[in-house]
């Protein structure tokens, strides 16, 4: 029988380049626009050129506004044929994430992916991975067609506000969750639970998860878990 504290604790998880090899938006972007790559370049390539000097948010923002006019059911399937196509890659997943994430799974711990990306990206891995919820980038939609708008970001503080809503939600306890990111952008959420772990080799995350001793995990390294609490 699962403890009540293992319960009552959750694992957030970013996912571009934490649980998959591969940053979902620029990917998913060039499968479902690839009839358009050109002498300028893949899609993702031209976005790219265009918010250059940006700040993240304001760039997140402009990618969402590539979608205007997108039928979202469309988007949904498309996600689908993404994921299946990039699952059956050895490599896609990467390991030592993938591994903490099961085995929060059965120490009975809520876990949660939370990213910039989009359902259609993330939902399908979501389903595979077994997350109890998938906090990410919402879209506005009228009649099931995307504006272009943004309802809310999940990047940077809208991670620890991801992080807020599930402990609220799911009436979680903090000090018995743990937080995985690989980018110094993740350390909103990765601070706002008391097991941060750091993921892969972002130089100024790293610097801040040795200064304040915390767990740094390569990306084929097996994860330390401090128990099974």
């Amino acid at each position: 029988m699962t403890s009540t504290i293992a319960t009552r604790g959750a694992a957030f998880f970013d996912v571009d380049e934490t649980l998959i090899d591969m940053k979902s938006m620029q990917s998913f972007l060039d499968f479902y626009f690839e009839d358009q790559a050109d002498g300028l370049g893949t899609p993702w390539q031209r976005f790219q050129r265009t918010v250059a000097g940006m700040p993240r948010e304001d760039g997140n923002r402009a990618y969402y506004r590539l979608w205007s006019g997108q039928n979202l059911s469309d988007l949904t399937r498309a996600g689908r044929a993404w994921f299946n196509k990039h699952i059956q890659r050895p490599g896609f997943l990467i390991p030592s994430a993938v591994t903490a994430l099961r085995e929060h799974r059965r120490a009975g711990r809520h876990v949660f992916l939370i990213s910039g990306s989009f359902h259609p990206c993330l939902d399908p891995l979501a389903s595979y991975l077994g997350a109890s919820e998938v906090f990410c980038t919402d879209l506005v939609e009228e009649g099931g067609t995307l504006t272009g708008e943004i309802v809310r970001s999940r990047i940077g503080e809208g991670k620890r506000d991801a992080v807020e809503e599930a402990t609220a939600r799911y009436e979680l306890d903090p000090d018995q969750s743990w937080a995985y990111g690989d980018h110094i952008s993740d350390l909103p959420m990765l601070t706002a639970v008391s097991h941060p772990v750091a993921v892969g080799s972002d130089p100024q995350l790293n610097q801040i998860a040795h200064q304040r001793q915390w767990p740094l995990i390569a990306v084929g390294e097996r994860p330390p878990m401090e128990g099974n609490t």
